[in-house]
Formats: structure tokens, C-alpha cells, sequence
């Protein structure tokens, strides 16, 4: 047990008054009802039956996906975003079609109250481990302290926000907070993991293995090749397969995911038929590598979808920690001489949008919004964090002849680095010293290192020399994890309602924490102060306010370099693979409500 703190939330008795409810969100109220019978994005009649297979690229040589050890290279699919939870189970389900919602699923009902300074998971009675024991709350207070001390981050760190874990019976744990925790935590927590306390050994459990376990989820690990493949069977049995929750989802008996060295031998087993699915984000490949007969005769098929979340962020990151990008007249003057649009029409087909925003093509974005009151109010003791016209909502990024060499765009970026105190002599970039500018910029793979000739080509114009290392998968997740570099290519997605994992991006306790997602190395009070306002907003309208203030700091910053973004997306599947009919979730196509046609009843 999680010992009580004194003070702080602890000894609020508020919750006397609380009553179950079904469902939370992090504003407002939930969309549907206690008696909904279905999502609204699943078709509740779809077959069961038929197989899937997945392609992926990397290895795996674990099925533990919470521990250390296994953090980059678990399976897919045990838990999952994209292909779904199929062998473990969280307490709550987030709901595809609402910013921030949660329903109950293996926690029944929740209680909490209007401070959240405590929430209350009551388990379904009818919860059942894949080997028949009911699940109870016991395993849910193994689960804790077992990630608290063998897991990985976040896992690990979630009763840092608690002070007081305990049990009210046999089938309810409930969590009082202390003064460190906020409004979203107790989401985050109702999207924990829950493991069976008895058939798991807390004493190994740090230890990677390929040992199936046992879990609550709809699917059984039936098959592994290691490294290449693994199969997963669906349980007859599954506990909750009539939920509403679950209808409709989860249709296939067989899910099979694929593991490839590269994206160009995914796509070629795709043709082949080895994969089912193909989501597509190349716009180069989807524009002009579907010549092939299996989309001629029909076998295969093709779906865009508009997107209807933001945009996120994909681009150049600075490693500030480095001497040569601490200085932001650097780091905006590099961002200038990207040209995006030569990059556009010469690489992508004017497939891609220009980025302005960490959270584009959305209300909470600050690009071309004059900042609000209550955004004021979060960056006032900070009047050194936000420029003027990112303040005012009339920064954009410049605007190229397309030439790969605007002389306008490169005579700005000059200025800049000359303020910073560099200078040209022989065709070189140098500082005051004389050291030339020079700078090397790590890829992964052959689409990242495309555009970074493209970069490197307009750099060189300015006699910048900056040189690119395209590294195998090992070597680039280990220098990332350890901020082994200089410059790096980096996507950022977003979400309607981002949180707490804006701490492990952006926050300045992450700056120095290996492992961490801070690839930029910021540490700046302003991005924190923004992160908490936002972390903290009470109603929809503080938390854009707050979201805004937060997206204008970054932008101020200069971290990245904005390079663009999609407004569709695109996948591609076997015919006889369907999808729901109507428009996707808000949150784009959902795999686990898609079915095989072939399937027998």
C-alpha cells in the first residue's frame, strides 16, 4: 500500500458524496449515455472470424511492453494504440470520437469528485483473467507497486501523484492524490494497465521474455517467431465481448503482425499479399506506387480520410544542449532557410501543408490568433518568452520563390547570424574565433534523409556544413534515448486534449533525464508555467486559452524547425478487409472495428 501524506488532498472526505458514474472526461461531460449500446464509430453487426495480418517495421524480443528492457523492441499488439489492447486491459477505455473520454471497462464504474482529489475504480464483476480467475482489486494494487518498482516510465511514476492507495473491497481500489497531482492525472491513471497478481512473478517481472502471459484482453498470444513475427487467437471466452464498449470491435479470429527491416520491404509484402494493411504515410509512394495489379483488378483498395485532429509537429529538432544552439537567433535563423516549398514540389507533389503550429489546423493552435486574456495572464511573469508577433497572431514562417535559394529568405537568415556573431570569410560560416559552423544532423531512414539533402543544400548556400548520419534502428533509438546528437528528426504528434505527456516533451525535469522525450533540451520556466495552466484548466475554454499560451512559447523558442504536415490520411487494405461505413472517428480510422468479409458466420 501507498502510505497516506500528510496534508495536501489526503483528508478530503468528499467522497462520501460521490456517486458511480459509467464514464469521465476531462471537460465537460461524456457524449454518451449510460445506456448507449455502441460506439458511434463501429458497426455493432460486423462479422466475427477471418485473420488480419499487420506489417511493421523493427524487432521485438519481448512480450513484457512495461518494463525498462523492453521499452523499444516489445511486441505489437499486447497492448497497443493502432491495433488495440489485445491481451492486456486498462481500467477505462478512451473513446476514439471525443477529445478526452474515458468509459469503463474492466473498472465498471468510477467515482470521484468535482476536485478530483481521489478517484474509485469498481472492477465488473464479471472481469476474468484468460485462465478463468476473476479479476479483483488486489491485482490492480500488485499492478501498481509492481510498475512503481520494475516498470518503466510512466508507468513507474504514477503513485508519485498518490497518497493514499487502498482497498474498500474485494472489487474496489480507491486513489487520494496529494498536492503534486492535477486534473488530468486522474485520466492518465484510469488508463493503467492491470496485470494478474497471480501468475505474475514480481521478482523476474523486470526481466524481458517471450513467454506469454496471462492476461483479460480480448486475445491469446498463440505464436511466436522471434523477431519476426507473432499471431494472436481470439478468446471464445473474453469477459467483456458484449459490452457496449466492445461491440463491434475485435472481430477477427486471427491477428498476425509482421515485422520488417525497412518500410520499402512492408510495402512490397503488402503487394504481395503477405499484408492486409497498408497505412500510408508517404505522399511520394501513395501518389505513385500503386501501379501494381492487385489495385488494377480490385484486390486492393484505398481509403483518404480528412483529418479532423491536429496537426502535430514534424521537423528539425535543435539539441539546445549543445554550445552551438543555445543561442535562439541560431536556431531561427537555420528555421528560415528551410525551403519548404521547393522541398514540396520538387520531392512530395505539392502533396504536404506548411506547419505553423504544434497543434495546427485546430482551435487550440495560436497561428493567426491574437493572444486572449487569460493566455496574458499565464505568460505575464514571463514577458521575455513570447515575440511580439507570435503575440499578436501575425508570425508565419516565410514564404520562398521555391528556388531552393531565396536571396531575400537567405540575406534575413544572415542578419541573424551575424547579430549571433558569425560571420562568411572563404565561403565558410565562421564565429568569432574562426571555428566554422558546422553541424551534423542524425536520420533514420531514407524518407528522413531525403529532406535533409534538401536542407542541406540550402545551408550550404550560407556556408553552413552540416552532415548527414543516417543510422541503423539500435544505434538511433540508443543516441536518442541518450540526446547523442546534434540535430535530429523528430515527429511530435498531437491531440484534442494534450496533457501530462507534454512534461516528457517539453518540461525542464526531463531536460537531463535519459530516456526521456525531450529531444530539444528545453528547460525554460515559461513552457512550464504553460504546461501547468494547462494541466490545471477547469473548463474548455481556460484550457485552449492555456494550450494557445503553451503553443506560442514553443513556437517563440524555436526548437524545431517546422517542416509540414498532412490534412489527409491514407491506408490502404484487401478488398475483402472493411471498414465502417460514415465518416472516421475524430481521431481517424479505428483498426480494431475493422473485419474480414470472408468471415463465416
Amino acid at each position: 500500500m501507498v502510505a497516506a501524506a500528510a496534508g495536501g488532498l489526503a483528508g478530503l472526505s468528499a467522497g462520501a458524496l460521490a456517486e458511480p458514474v459509467h464514464a469521465i472526461a476531462m471537460h465537460g461531460e461524456p457524449a454518451l449515455p449510460a445506456d448507449f449500446t455502441h460506439f458511434p464509430y463501429v458497426n455493432p453487426d460486423a462479422p466475427k472470424g477471418g485473420k488480419v495480418t499487420y506489417g511493421v517495421v523493427g524487432t521485438f524480443d519481448s512480450v513484457r511492453p512495461f518494463i525498462v528492457r523492453s521499452m523499444r523492441t516489445t511486441v505489437r499488439g499486447v497492448v497497443d494504440p493502432e491495433y488495440g489492447n489485445l491481451v492486456y486491459e486498462t481500467l477505462m477505455q478512451r473513446s476514439q470520437d471525443e477529445p478526452f473520454t474515458l468509459y469503463g471497462l474492466l473498472a465498471e464504474t468510477v467515482e470521484w469528485d468535482e476536485d478530483r482529489s481521489f478517484i474509485q475504480y469498481n472492477i465488473n464483476p464479471k472481469a476474468r483473467w484468460s485462465d478463468g480467475v476473476p479479476v479483483t482489486a488486489d491485482d490492480i494494487i500488485f499492478t501498481m507497486e509492481l510498475l512503481r518498482d520494475k516498470g518503466r516510465p510512466p508507468f513507474s511514476t504514477r503513485l508519485n501523484q498518490v497518497a493514499k492507495m487502498e482497498k474498500v473491497g474485494d472489487l474496489s481500489v480507491r486513489f487520494t492524490f496529494n498536492e503534486t497531482s492535477n486534473r488530468e492525472f486522474p485520466l492518465i491513471l484510469s488508463m493503467s494497465p492491470v496485470l494478474p497478481k497471480h501468475a505474475t512473478d514480481a521478482d523476474t517481472y523486470d526481466q524481458s521474455t517471450l513467454e506469454p502471459g496471462i492476461g483479460s484482453g480480448p486475445y491469446r498470444i498463440s505464436e511466436i517467431k522471434t523477431g519476426e513475427r507473432i499471431t494472436f487467437t481470439r478468446r471464445e471466452d473474453y469477459w467483456a465481448r458484449d459490452l457496449p464498449i466492445k461491440r463491434g470491435i475485435d472481430n477477427y479470429d486471427e491477428i498476425v503482425v509482421e515485422y520488417f527491416l525497412s518500410e520499402t520491404a512492408q510495402f512490397e509484402a503488402f503487394k504481395k499479399g503477405v499484408v492486409d494493411v497498408y497505412p500510408d504515410g508517404s505522399a511520394t509512394n501513395w501518389a505513385r506506387g500503386y501501379d501494381f495489379p492487385a489495385v488494377a483488378n480490385g484486390e486492393v483498395l484505398r481509403q483518404e480520410y480528412d483529418r479532423r485532429t491536429p496537426s502535430g509537429m514534424y521537423g528539425f529538432v535543435f539539441n539546445t544542449r549543445r554550445p552551438l544552439f543555445e543561442d535562439v537567433r541560431v536556431r531561427k535563423a537555420l528555421t528560415l532557410l528551410f525551403d519548404f516549398e521547393w522541398a514540396n514540389r520538387s520531392l512530395y507533389d505539392l502533396s504536404y501543408t506548411r506547419t505553423q503550429s504544434f497543434w495546427d489546423g485546430s482551435e487550440l493552435s495560436s497561428h493567426g490568433v491574437p493572444a486572449d486574456a487569460r493566455e496574458r495572464e499565464i505568460l505575464a511573469p514571463f514577458p521575455d518568452a513570447v515575440s511580439d508577433d507570435i503575440m499578436e497572431g501575425t508570425w508565419a514562417l516565410p514564404v520562398t520563390d521555391g528556388s531552393g535559394r531565396d536571396r531575400k529568405v537567405s540575406r534575413a537568415a544572415l542578419t541573424m547570424l551575424e547579430e549571433a556573431g558569425y560571420r562568411i570569410e572563404g565561403g565558410r560560416l565562421i564565429d568569432e574565433a574562426g571555428k566554422p559552423f558546422a553541424f551534423s544532423l542524425m536520420t533514420q531512414n531514407e524518407g528522413q534523409e531525403k529532406l535533409a539533402v534538401a536542407f542541406q543544400r540550402s545551408l550550404a548556400a550560407l556556408g553552413i556544413q552540416m552532415a548527414i548520419r543516417t543510422v541503423d534502428d539500435a544505434q538511433y533509438q540508443q543516441r536518442s534515448q541518450t540526446f547523442d546528437y546534434d540535430m535530429i528528426m523528430k515527429s511530435f504528434p498531437s491531440s484534442m486534449s494534450p496533457g501530462i505527456e507534454q512534461i516528457g516533451r517539453w518540461g525542464s525535469a526531463t531536460r537531463d533525464r535519459d530516456g526521456s522525450f525531450n529531444f530539444a533540451g528545453v528547460a525554460s520556466p515559461a513552457v512550464d508555467a504553460a504546461i501547468d495552466a494547462m494541466l490545471n484548466a477547469r473548463t474548455a475554454d481556460d484550457f485552449r486559452s492555456s494550450v494557445r499560451a503553451f503553443d506560442r512559447v514553443l513556437l517563440s523558442g524555436h526548437y524545431v524547425i517546422p517542416a509540414f504536415h498532412l490534412g489527409k490520411s491514407w491506408v490502404a487494405h484487401r478488398a475483402r478487409i472493411a471498414a465502417p461505413e460514415g465518416p472516421p472517428p475524430l481521431y481517424g480510422y479505428y483498426l480494431p472495428a475493422w473485419w474480414d468479409t470472408t468471415a463465416k458466420p
